[in-house]
């Protein structure tokens, strides 16, 4: 049975939520069930938990984490109509995970082939095993890779996202790390990714929960922006909100002077002796 299992992790500043595409006798293939209940989910966890950090997203089993879009539901696809209706809740479901206001951690424990690789693409970090493997095979099955598939130049150029999705060959989670197309692989085994997703999580901690989704919104703003004048005043206006005081939420001071109110304090104490 397909579905999208959650669990929330508590932590001293907030908590991680960990989604799992589950449908593992498929290598979590997305269907048009998983691709509604993917951005439902995500929805409802930043709403109903606005001191969370950080979604982890992965796959179920040991052999994927997502392998593609369901074939089966694909060759049934039987006009324009509904291609296109299709292919948008696959847009659906991975600019569910740009849009998240969190940022998402990709762990990539299998094959991350076209729709899946696309996903991982709309995370913000992506670690692998060593025995991922990673492709966007459909010009193999008579169509183009679309949708996200368009976030792959600005990650890994053009001459590389040619190769993937000209070709339809795979790629090996070391490649795919000299690519830029994930930023860290670990030896095979579910610990091993676990210590690296949580020595991410553990860096998240340490910054101001505010900062960093302004930091999401405003990177996302960039992409979605022209130019580098447009891009920098995007980054004050930013910045000057960072600062604002808002009075409604019960907030006395901003996030940045109180972090740096920390800071300082610290290392006064530091310069007593007393740390």
């Amino acid at each position: 049975m397909a579905s999208i299992l959650t669990k929330l992790t508590p932590r001293a500043t907030g908590q991680i939520a960990h989604v799992t595409i589950s449908r593992p006798t498929k290598l979590n293939a997305l269907n048009s069930a998983l691709l509604a209940a993917l951005p439902q989910t995500l929805s409802s966890l930043t709403t109903r938990h606005p001191d969370l950090l950080a979604v982890i997203l992965t796959g179920a089993g040991p052999k994927a984490f997502v392998g593609g879009a369901d074939l089966a539901e694909m060759a049934a696809l039987d006009s324009p109509a509904s291609a296109r209706a299709f292919i948008t809740r696959v847009h659906g479901a991975c600019d569910a995970v740009r849009e998240c206001p969190v940022p998402v951690i990709a762990r990539v424990n299998g094959f991350a082939l076209g729709a899946g690789l696309e996903l991982a693409a709309s995370c913000d970090l992506r670690v692998a095993r060593e025995g991922a493997v990673f492709g966007m095979p459909e010009v193999r099955v008579g169509i183009p890779s679309v949708v996200e598939a368009a976030l792959l130049p600005n990650l890994i150029g053009w001459g590389r996202t040619r190769q993937l999705l000209m070709l339809g060959e795979n790629i090996s989670a070391s490649d795919a790390l000299r690519w830029g197309l994930v930023e860290k692989v670990v030896s095979d085994g579910e610990t091993e990714l676990d210590e690296a997703v949580e020595e991410w999580v553990q860096a998240l901690e340490k910054n101001g929960p505010l900062a960093v989704r302004r930091q999401k919104a405003l990177m996302r703003r960039w992409e979605a922006l022209s130019g580098v004048d447009e891009s920098v005043q995007a980054g004050v206006d930013a910045f000057g909100e960072a600062f604002e005081v808002k009075a409604e939420n019960g907030e006395t001071e901003t996030e940045p002077g109180r972090m740096m109110g920390e800071f300082f304090r610290r290392k006064e104490m530091m310069a007593k002796g007393k740390l």
